[in-house]
């Protein structure tokens, strides 16, 4: 099986898929080492099923590591004229480890203007 890395955002203030969120995806260095070393891999914007028109991440370019995905959700809010838009999250970032490139690593965010909630999906 080839690795893969993917995401889905959902609106769960609205109800709906959220379509255009600017979402960053950064490769991390190991905690032993100087943190400032971060590298930016990619940034995508969520399409019509809140979902990006790629994998993120897919076959050789999925290594072992530590990653960041930065979803801009005040940005995203905001866009939708909704009131509460950045009077509480602005970004949220989720960390995790990859420690099988081979695997399907699936990072869902059910987010609202406050709150979100994350997983790893399949």
């Amino acid at each position: 099986m080839s690795g893969r890395l993917s995401t889905h955002v959902l609106d769960t203030a609205s109800g709906i898929p959220a379509a255009g969120m600017r979402v960053d995806l950064l490769r991390l260095p190991p905690k032993s080492e100087d943190s400032s070393r971060e590298e930016s891999v990619l940034t995508a914007i969520t399409n019509e099923d809140g979902r990006t028109d790629a994998p993120l991440l897919e076959a050789d370019a999925v290594r072992r590591g530590r990653y960041r995905l930065v979803f801009h959700v005040a940005d995203y809010f905001r866009s939708r004229s909704h009131d509460d838009a950045g009077k509480f999250l602005d970004q949220v970032p989720i960390e995790f480890v990859i420690d099988d490139p081979a695997a399907a690593y699936h990072v869902p965010l059910l987010v609202s203007p406050w709150a979100y909630s994350t997983y790893r999906g399949s």
